[in-house]
């Protein structure tokens, strides 16, 4: 089909001028529909970077940003996400999803292929699609060089200015045994220690350039760090580092050793998670986005914030295992049983004696953790599911939060929580399950500190770390919201499910030791399905919708293998995608659902 023109309210990353697809003819031109809170969409940035200097002279990318929240419909908050990122590409923010429904977008993220004369060539949906969109562009220049179609040379990309600063978009803070401050300064890609006073920088542990080096603290170097943790005295004395680092772009967790300086790997492979061993020797293992950790003495080890793949893990330094404590990948929330729970990109950890408190992002949720006779058991303070947020105050079971970052537990028992996407910090007590809010007008509130009796604030969006005003508990009855994407609208009965995934030119199928797909179908609420949840290899499958359920959430994990068809030595990847697919139940509603993960065009 002919690309439908972009539509949206501002450009980023053009210097001001828009851009029509008219414009860009003779171009191969790569659509990627993200939002800046999303993990999926950030691992495909990644993905996407060494394709856009490979293809630089016939490739134009284009991030079409389709926010889930309403924060991240600002401009001021899509203007932070591009820098934050370092999103080098130009950016159109659709806050109304109206590209996104032209181009009948149903995930995040989704990438669109648009070929030099103008049509939608491949289409696909999640991450992991890197050697895939290498064949097909490849293909495209070969066709419309060979036709006299294919232009080089030009960019639309025009650099925005930068930040420039001690600290920038910091992500998490903890407190030293000498009472200095480590920051994690995302933005900077290093560790910063500050003075008492918050402002001065007394050194930093990182070169600041983008990587996975271990060494000294001028050698070493990060990737978009985020959670710290500080080891018990003895454990770190064993262990021979003081504080285990969450290197989040850079899937690994890491060492420092605050005498010497010096920075080592202690697990993750550098590689990001997606099929195989989660349980084994930490260096041997690939994690996913490793966003926040603490030290809980119940679990006797480090629980890691796997927001890559909507789990926790389990660290122990002392063994250097890796294991998986809670959740199953399946993105969304439920309690109970640990091994049972969902969770949805959890983003912030707070350790007690007897609970380990959590902020869940994607579901605007504060859940907490705690032991249960010889297991753990998950339970929800605030939060409803994937679609539901706002800000509201009062009972925790009609409050509302908006994709919070960070969580802290506070001297008296309460727990504050950095509410990020509404630039609050908010306080729930565990005793009434009442929810206030101490404070507002924050940016983009990543985490907390307790020094003390006073609260740090990160406050990543104004790259500082500013203190919590003491004496202020305010109570907001706000609109509750929900995310804007429209639902899709099927009959009650058997509907036909379908996932497709064609693999891309020169691959096929990977079938040698067994189904080279897998797909796992649940719902939310657990009734709307009557028949059809659960996981099989067969990418059809029917289901059937239970009557009486107005709308639901559909919740669908696919993958596949695949590997190069000629090759002597194949390479062979896993593609994988998580849906939440918001549906109404209506009559006259359709009885077909097709979700696509990866094809061309139409399929």
């Amino acid at each position: 089909m002919r690309a439908p023109e972009l539509t949206g309210d501002i450009w980023l990353n053009t210097g001001g001028e828009r851009i029509r697809l008219a414009e860009l003819r003779g171009r191969i031109v790569l659509l990627d529909f993200w939002t800046s809170g999303c993990i999926n969409c950030l691992h495909v940035l990644d993905e996407l970077r060494p394709l856009e200097e490979e293809f630089a002279d016939v490739l134009v990318t284009i991030g079409v940003h389709s926010p889930k929240f309403l924060h991240e419909g600002e401009a001021a908050a899509i203007e932070a996400a591009v820098r934050r990122y370092e999103v080098h590409h130009p950016v159109l923010n659709d806050p109304d999803l109206v590209t996104w429904q032209q181009y009948a977008v149903k995930a995040w993220p989704t990438l669109v292929v648009v070929d030099p004369e103008g049509y939608v060539v491949h289409v696909a949906a999640g991450e992991g699609h890197a050697g895939a969109l290498r064949r097909v562009l490849s293909e495209l220049v070969e066709t419309h060089e060979a036709k006299g179609t294919l232009r080089r040379g030009g960019s639309p990309y025009v650099p925005a200015e930068e930040h420039v600063g001690d600290l920038r978009f910091p992500g998490k803070a903890v407190l030293t045994p000498s009472e200095t401050l480590l920051v994690a300064d995302t933005g900077n890609h290093s560790i910063a220690e500050l003075a008492p006073d918050t402002t001065t920088v007394l050194r930093r542990f990182g070169s600041g350039v983008r990587g996975g080096a271990d060494g000294t603290a001028q050698e070493a170097s990060f990737a978009e760090p985020s959670g710290l943790a500080v080891l018990p005295r003895e454990i770190a004395e064993r262990v021979g580092y003081d504080v285990l680092v969450a290197d989040t772009a850079g899937h690994r967790l890491r060492g420092l050793d605050l005498d010497s300086g010096t920075v080592r790997t202690v697990a993750g492979t550098g590689e990001q998670w997606r099929d195989g061993p989660v349980d084994g020797d930490g260096t041997a293992l690939d994690l996913t986005s490793p966003w926040d950790l603490t030290w809980w003495e119940p679990a006797a080890g480090v629980v890691v914030a796997m927001a890559g793949n909507h789990t926790l893990g389990l660290f122990d330094p002392l063994t250097g295992r890796m294991s998986r404590f809670a959740g199953t990948t399946v993105e969304g929330l439920r309690d109970g049983v640990v091994t049972e729970a969902f969770f949805a990109q959890t983003s912030g950890l707070a350790a007690t004696a007897d609970r380990l408190w959590l902020a869940d992002a994607e579901t605007s949720a504060l859940r907490w953790i705690e032991p249960e006779g010889d297991t753990f058991t998950v339970r929800t303070a605030i939060g409803v599911d994937l679609f539901s947020f706002g800000h509201a105050d009062g009972p925790a079971a009609e409050a509302l939060l908006q994709h919070p970052l960070g969580v802290a537990a506070l001297p008296d028992g309460s727990v504050a929580v950095a509410d990020t996407y509404n630039g609050a910090i908010r306080r729930y007590e565990p005793a009434t399950e009442e929810v206030s809010t101490l404070a507002a007008d924050f940016a983009e509130p990543s985490g907390l500190l307790v020094r003390g009796t006073d609260v740090l604030v990160v406050e990543s969006a104004a790259h500082r770390l500013r203190p919590l005003p003491s004496g202020s508990v305010d109570t907001i009855s706000g609109e509750a919201h929900a995310v804007r994407r429209p639902p899709t609208v099927l009959a009650p009965g058997e509907l036909e499910f379908t996932v497709v995934f064609v693999p891309p030119p020169g691959e096929k199928l990977d079938d040698r030791y067994g189904p080279s797909t897998r797909l796992e179908v649940s719902a939310s609420p657990p009734e709307l399905l009557a028949e059809g949840a659960g996981v099989g290899t067969d990418l059809t499958r029917t289901l059937r919708l239970a009557e009486g359920h107005g709308e639901g959430v559909l919740q669908v994990v696919a993958q596949a293998a695949s590997c190069d068809s000629d090759a002597e030595h194949p390479v062979c990847r896993v593609t994988r995608q998580d849906w939440g697919v918001p549906v109404r139940l209506e009559a006259q509603g359709e009885q077909k659902l097709h979700l696509v993960m990866a094809g061309p065009a139409g399929e």
